[in-house]
């Protein structure tokens, strides 16, 4: 059983999730339900659960204000929220779970499939990674966490040299010719990355552009990149490519 301790300011929020949680995720035990991250506090010190179900916006205490008290965040994490753009880009960033209000059965059911891998593979870097996003939101931070079909991988942003689309999946290829496989598309990871220096090139290719070796012309032309690779460029992608790399070019 993975026991679970919910948080959120809303009475009929965590009867509602109580109730889904029960008929749908049997293998999760509820241990108490709270309205304050006050009282929230002492109950995870004293429960220590596996998993927290944690409302983002509350009076007085917000989610993150609460994750910032907490001294042992050896838990898991699913943020419960309503649609808040910027939290859940930090959220995304650290590759933790959020569920929209009012929750989805299926979304819910999908969230306790990867916390139960996750449990098996730990990474509690990710929440740290969370905070720091929160707190510092215009600085690049130097890892991003990858999920992958075992777990999470702690990726060095400046090692990737390019990503490439495959299904529903997304292969990293590294500096190191190490290879990672994302299971995530490859407009997420775009999104994890736009803060960076990487650019869409190809309906399949996203190019980290301090990589680039060379441009090679022709109708959308193609790039080598610093592992000696050939990425094509699409002819609609052209001129966004070209803009990056000569951004005086009129």
């Amino acid at each position: 059983m993975i026991k679970a301790t919910i948080v959120d300011d809303e009475p009929y929020c965590c009867e509602a999730l109580v109730l889904l949680l029960g008929r749908y995720c049997p293998q999760v035990e509820v241990m108490g339900c709270y309205h304050s991250g006050a009282d929230a506090l002492e109950a995870i010190r004293i429960q220590r659960p596996q998993l927290l179900f944690l409302d983002i916006e509350m009076p007085r205490m917000n989610g993150f204000e609460l994750l910032e008290k907490i001294k042992d965040l050896s838990f898991e994490l699913i943020f419960t929220t309503s649609y808040d753009q910027y939290a859940i880009k930090a959220i995304r960033f650290s590759a933790l779970d959020y569920l929209l209000k009012p929750i989805d059965r299926e979304e819910l059911q999908h969230s306790i499939k990867k916390v139960e891998q996750r449990l098996a593979f730990p990474l509690p870097q990710q929440i740290d990674i969370l905070l720091q996003k929160l707190q510092n939101p215009t600085h690049h931070f130097h890892k991003i966490a990858i999920p992958t079909m075992e777990g999470l991988q702690m990726v060095t942003v400046d090692h990737i040299v390019h990503c490439t689309s495959d299904s529903n999946y997304t292969i990293l290829t590294l500096k190191n010719q190490q290879r990672v496989i994302a299971s995530r598309t490859l407009k997420e990871i775009e999104e994890l990355l736009e803060e960076y220096f990487f650019v869409r090139v190809h309906h399949s290719s996203l190019v980290n552009l301090n990589e680039i070796s060379k441009y090679v012309k022709g109708e959308g032309g193609y790039l080598v990149m610093s592992d000696g690779s050939s990425i094509n460029v699409s002819r609609s992608r052209k001129e966004g490519l070209l803009r990056k790399l000569q951004p005086n070019r009129s």
